[in-house]
């Protein structure tokens, strides 16, 4: 009888063993959280490649990402448009937060604490922490990953929800998918490659490398110095008119548009007045090298084929953004952000007249 007993307890032992074993050591949403708390305390650098949908706009627009950082606060995001093959970076280093359009020549300094103010779908430290920090998150464990479903903390308050993805190994995120509040999908990130104290050459965060280091395939009006580009100047500036945005705010209307000078550049603006006052300012892209001492807010995931900035403080602010080959200045001091993204996105797709 001792015998028998023995046996089926050494069976029950090895029966529980190889169930834990089968299981992989499956952890629980407060063993994860914890182990992801201890990664981003010591996390030295990583580089991230993958697409990007934004269902933000009137229609789908994707792009593809690569994102690199390394301690303390050195960013770099570039976003390829890929219907347009055209590539704007995000870059911080010590001397500020650049937005870069190499295509253009075109560069944009300013002040800011991005990505620490406004976080990223694309960026592990704002997938980490909203997991850490959501008391209420759901947690569930697939074949081969983690499913956190937690709350969204972006400058777009429409964005309210998010499923994360993270690698059962070593949590490299896989996949990202942000909600509306009707659980519409607005953005997803699938990443093809994620990769964990990666080192960088001695210049990948500088701005003049980035300018001349990206390669487009594209020849977009005023892209390169060089044979014909005169040519190009003369066609793009003989079909430059008036591009109306095609959304104005309801108890909104257009008072006035006219033609100025802004520096040595022909520029149009038009004036909007009602519940909401704002001005539009276009004008023909120019390859330039600007830099503003106004705190700044990058903006990639609402305007959706270009990456602007929102510059001031709400008592006025001015959101500038470049598409198509046309600069544009769109300042308020009462127009709220999402309305200011509403006009911005609505100029896409138009035509001068």
């Amino acid at each position: 009888m001792r015998r028998s007993k023995w046996v089926m307890t050494l069976a029950l032992t090895l029966a529980v063993a190889l169930l834990l074993a089968a299981c992989g050591g499956a952890k629980d949403a407060a063993g994860v959280v914890s182990d992801i708390e201890k990664l981003t305390g010591k996390l030295e650098s990583y580089h991230a490649e993958g697409t990007m949908v934004l269902n933000t706009g009137q229609e789908p627009q994707e792009y593809g990402v690569v994102v690199s950082y390394q301690k303390p606060e050195y960013y770099r995001i570039a976003l390829t448009n890929e219907a347009n093959d055209i590539t704007q970076i995000v870059l911080r280093n010590d001397e500020g937060v650049f937005v870069l359009t190499p295509h253009l020549n075109k560069s944009f300094r300013f002040k800011s604490d991005w990505p620490n103010n406004q976080g990223q779908a694309y960026l592990f430290e704002t997938l980490a922490q909203s997991i850490i920090h959501d008391d209420e998150r759901q947690f569930t464990a697939e074949e081969n990953a983690y499913v956190f479903d937690v709350l969204a903390n972006y400058q777009n308050a429409s964005l309210v929800r998010q499923k994360i993805w993270l690698s059962k190994e070593d949590y490299k995120p896989q996949r990202v998918v942000v909600t509306d509040a009707d659980a519409n999908e607005m953005v997803t990130v699938t990443f093809s490659s994620f990769e964990f104290d990666k080192s960088f050459e001695d210049n990948w965060f500088d701005m003049n490398r980035n300018m001349t280091s990206v390669s487009i395939q594209s020849v977009p009006v005023l892209a390169t110095e060089g044979e014909g580009q005169g040519e190009q100047t003369a066609e793009a500036n003989e079909h430059f008119g008036i591009i109306y945005p095609g959304y104005v705010p309801e108890g909104v209307e257009e008072r006035s548009a006219a033609d100025f000078k802004l520096g040595e550049r022909d520029a149009i603006m038009i004036r909007y007045v009602g519940e909401y006052d704002y001005t539009l300012v276009e004008s023909k892209a120019a390859e330039e090298r600007m830099a503003s001492s106004s705190i700044g807010t990058v903006i990639e995931l609402d305007l959706g084929r270009t990456v602007g900035v929102l510059i001031g403080e709400n008592e006025q602010r001015t959101l500038l953004w470049t598409h198509d080959g046309v600069d544009y200045r769109l300042s308020t001091g009462n127009l709220p952000y999402e309305e200011m993204v509403k006009v911005a996105q609505s100029v896409f797709d138009q035509s001068g007249k």
